[in-house]
């Protein structure tokens, strides 16, 4: 989920509202979609997502993850599935209380993105039973996402670019689905601009805060794979004024190409679990 604790910068830990940032010149019905659009899509307690990309298994942020106590469920095809356990990447770092004490006395936050960089902000959710009305999504594994167009969806904070969206939420909205171009990627992560039209592809979009967990999609020989999940958005200025979702905005999504191998490894059984 995209953090807000009023901090505009994270989309990984906080606010998910209404649903992905819209184009200020485009009707915002261009861009709801129904939930059949993706069946996989997986909704988090509260706020956030996942993507179902095996019978068993759920890809998340790990951010998107309860704060206190353990997952119990989490929400797919309407339904609620139990969980069994949740599996952590071993290089997942919380954020220490004290920088975001530091960015909400100052408004300055560059230590906060900078904790957000160096962090494997992935997890795998194992469920009790095994989907089989819901086919799973498959993992992008190439290595070139720069340049490409992807598809977004979420369900949480939403506005426009012009405007940008309130922070304060809500975080969870209706479905709604955009597309952008991947500036750049890189290790863990991979990166989109919301640029303003006339510059903006059609129905050009960015995740809103809440949106964390949710999809970014490549198509490859006519099929939607997994290749990127929400997680944190650049904005400049006063953390604490600032609005989430304005053109200009970069936002950074965890790069699952990287993580592929982990993935697999956790999957099948070969990776060490805590």
């Amino acid at each position: 989920m995209i953090r807000s604790l009023g901090l505009a910068v994270l989309l990984a830990a906080c606010a998910t509202a209404g649903a992905v940032v819209v184009r200020d010149d485009v009707d915002d019905g261009q861009y709801r979609v129904p939930d059949s659009e993706l069946p996989a899509l997986v909704d988090m307690p509260g706020e956030g997502h996942g993507v179902l990309i095996a019978p068993s298994w759920v890809v998340t942020a790990a951010h998107t993850l309860p704060m206190r106590g353990r997952l119990e469920s989490v929400v797919l095809g309407g339904r609620s599935r139990e969980v069994a356990d949740v599996v952590v990447h071993p290089g997942y770092r919380t954020l220490p209380q004290s920088l975001i004490d530091q960015a909400m006395a100052s408004g300055e936050a560059m230590l906060i993105l900078v904790a957000l960089a160096g962090s494997d902000d992935i997890a795998l959710i194992r469920l009790k039973q095994p989907v089989e009305d819901i086919v799973p999504v498959g993992l992008y594994h190439g290595d070139d996402e720069a340049g490409h167009v992807v598809k977004l969806l979420g369900k949480g904070a939403t506005g426009t670019g012009a405007t940008g969206h309130d922070p304060g939420g809500p975080n969870r909205t209706a479905l709604r689905r955009a597309f952008n171009r991947v500036t750049s990627a890189h290790e863990r992560w991979l990166c989109y601009v919301f640029d303003a039209p006339p510059a903006a592809i059609p129905l050009e979009g960015a995740l809103g805060n809440g949106d964390s967990g949710g999809p970014l999609l490549i198509e490859t020989d006519g099929q939607w794979r997994l290749a990127g999940l929400g997680a944190w958005k650049v904005v400049a200025g006063d953390v604490r004024t600032a609005r989430p979702g304005r053109y200009g905005q970069t936002t950074c999504n965890v790069r699952l190409s990287h993580y592929a191998d982990w993935v697999e490894d956790v999957m099948s059984g070969q990776a060490s679990v805590p």
